[in-house]
């Protein structure tokens, strides 16, 4: 629902803060007061046209800024945030502001981001629908016509299932497609892979291999200077008659005799044993290290050669040893894949058949149960009709199953092209509901088809004008009836000069002109129920007594 409702410089606004409640809202002034200035501001708001007139004379620029509560729509509203790039809503809050400049240029706000006009017509249609001379109406569309017929007929369980076939369908189709190709291509990309397949796998790689060959052949073109360095190493451990395995010789020696002498010595006789198997170790480590590094010429081509060998395959398949393996695994399937090519069309082909005769039975099904459900509804929606003052009109819901047609795009609710049409007048024609020239025509019409399926509308806020245009009477108050029974399941705001409708709304809200300082001031304010007498009392005519008490009963009741 729309909590607050800001307007700055729009028309003859300066500045307005509006607190808007659940429910029926009534919005009421003297005529040209500027009721529908509220209007206008909401449909700035929402991405309609917007034209520099629309500012306050003496204004830089005006703007609108709107606080929607999103609590019984926060999954929808964040999701389709998220489809255009933007935040989620913080605490169920949803902040949109549009500014208009002098130019005729105007900049845009969701939660803070800027969006584009596009993006906020999006987000606008799943908050707000205007019934009355006003572009806003999703009614209009032949695709929510459809919606609320399935919703209507709780058969959005069958329409997920077709929906789901659908899917089916187009993802076999894209595998296809995939596989299909002119004999030249299939024949240039079957060379290809089967020369890259074949090239990496000639070089039988392992993965590390490469830094292992590095090592060897950084050791083996240090060989010489390697070899020389362990044989000076081997001399002073152990190849000369100063080594230091002859010293600790020596030194055991001399230590043997301190034993004998004094046998507490025996932990100094043990270090020395250490010392000498410690040597021991050191030497055939040594050996071992030295007989690898001692490669000849022929090994060290090798190693160059299959050195070079992988680094050509990285240049040409990946940054290193692995991107190669990953890239001859995936070549590999794609081979196999194209090898395969034939036998996969026809099994896909298959499968796309077997869908498609799934898709126009699930379609079929779906047209058949909408067929059954609409004259149902058609009938519910004209008792509403009859009952807003249209005793000789017709409303039909019309569902024509369109031949299925997989040479194109596919539907994603089936073949059925679904309308609302009315007829006002007896021996007239039926029309599409956007046909109908009278915009409170139709605004009544959208009452009688909200009234229905309120519950299965998830618009939160409803806003018509012009709804009570050439009626009086009982008229005026099934219409107001209709907007408060409307004003459980949604938000309701009303424009209207019948005070048997304004009566029947909890919330009543009255906009009207002031001048000050030679300037006129348009001013929107909510009634206590003091000031609703009085303003019921003044569109019933005057502020006689007599209005004033009708005003009083109406209501009372």
């Amino acid at each position: 629902m729309l909590s607050t409702l800001r307007i700055k410089n729009f028309a003859l606004v300066e500045e307005a803060y509006i607190e808007f409640l659940p429910g029926f809202n009534a919005i009421t002034g003297e005529t040209g007061a500027g009721k529908s200035i509220l209007i206008g501001a909401l449909s700035l708001l929402l991405g309609e046209r917007a034209d520099r007139t629309m500012i306050r004379s003496g204004a830089d620029s005006c703007s609108v800024e709107a606080v929607f509560d999103i609590t019984n729509l926060e999954a929808t509203i964040n999701s389709a945030l998220e489809s255009c790039g933007i935040e989620p809503c913080e605490e169920k809050q949803l902040i949109i502001k549009r500014i208009l400049t002098p130019a005729g240029s105007t900049r845009q706000f969701i939660n803070g981001a800027a969006v584009t006009l596009s993006t906020l017509k999006t987000i606008g249609d799943l908050l707000v629908d205007i019934h009355g001379a006003y572009e806003h109406q999703s009614l209009l569309n032949p695709a929510c016509q459809l919606e609320l017929l399935d919703a209507f007929g709780d058969i959005e369980k069958l329409q997920e299932e077709y929906a789901n076939l659908v899917k089916k369908y187009q993802d076999v189709q894209t595998q296809i497609q995939s596989l299909v190709m002119d004999e030249q291509t299939f024949a240039r990309e079957l060379d290809l892979l089967q020369f890259q397949v074949g090239e990496i796998s000639k070089a039988n790689l392992k993965e590390g291999e490469d830094e292992e060959l590095e090592a060897q052949y950084d050791r083996a073109s240090n060989s010489a200077k390697l070899a020389q360095l362990c044989a000076e190493l081997q001399r002073i451990v152990s190849d000369s008659d100063d080594s230091v395995h002859s010293k600790l010789n020596l030194a055991g020696r001399i230590l043997n005799e301190i034993h004998h002498l004094d046998p507490s010595t025996e932990p100094l006789f043990q270090i020395h044993n250490g010392l000498i198997e410690q040597i021991q170790e050191f030497n055939r480590d040594m050996s071992r290290y030295s007989e690898k590094i001692e490669l000849d010429e022929d090994q060290l081509k090798q190693i160059e050669s299959r050195l070079d060998l992988i680094n050509s395959l990285k240049r040409k398949y990946g940054k290193n040893l692995s991107d190669v393996i990953n890239y001859w695994k995936e070549a590999e399937e794609k081979l196999n894949r194209l090898l395969r090519r034939n036998e996969d069309l026809a099994l896909l082909s298959e499968e796309r058949e077997r869908i498609k005769t799934a898709i126009i039975k699930a379609a079929e099904k779906l047209s058949s149960v909408r067929k059954k459900v609409a004259p149902e509804l058609g009938k519910m929606i004209s008792r509403q009709i009859s009952d807003l003052g249209f005793k000789q009109s017709r409303f039909e819901i019309k569902v024509d199953y369109k031949q299925p047609d997989f040479s194109s795009q596919i539907p994603s609710s089936g073949f059925d092209n679904v309308e609302f049409l009315f007829s006002p007048n007896l021996g007239e024609p039926l029309r599409q509901l956007r046909s109908i020239a009278s915009s409170g025509e139709l605004a009544r019409v959208m009452l009688a088809v909200k009234t229905v399926l309120d519950e299965q509308d998830k618009i939160p806020l409803l806003v018509f004008d012009e709804v009570d245009a050439n009626i009086g009477g009982e008229t005026g108050l099934a219409v107001g009836e209709k907007m408060r029974q409307i004003g459980s399941h949604h938000q309701v705001f009303c424009i209207t000069h019948l005070a048997s409708v304004a009566a029947k709304a909890p919330t009543h809200y009255l906009v009207k002109k002031e001048i000050k300082n030679r300037r006129t001031y348009t001013l929107i304010e909510r009634l206590v129920e003091s000031e609703r007498i009085l303003e019921l009392a003044r569109m019933l005519g005057g502020k006689s007594q007599t209005a004033i008490e009708h005003a009083k009963a109406l209501l009372k009741k």
